[in-house]
């Protein structure tokens, strides 16, 4: 469930930093009841932007099958972990 806080409780950073380690999820900070920012612990950020990279080179791999660069998806592959060390 996502951690939702006003604005306001930022003054307490030793609590926020706690409640990010804590939390596999980003904490959504509110001013005047809208959304506002989004904070995340270092570890939680780094996962996110890895899987983001992933994402996009499998999407990448996906368009070359398509447009028939490789011959299959198990050259796709090979050829996706040759060029991105995977």
């Amino acid at each position: 469930m996502p951690r939702i806080i006003p604005i306001r409780d930022l003054k307490d950073t030793t609590a926020i930093s706690q409640m990010c380690s804590e939390s596999a999820e980003p904490v959504y900070i509110t001013k005047n009841g809208y959304d506002d920012m989004v904070i995340m612990s270092m570890k939680v950020y780094e996962e996110k932007m890895f899987m983001a990279d992933v994402y996009a080179k499998l999407a990448e791999a996906e368009a070359e099958v398509r447009e028939g660069k490789v011959s299959d998806a198990y050259e796709g592959m090979k050829t996706l972990r040759a060029k991105y060390g995977l």
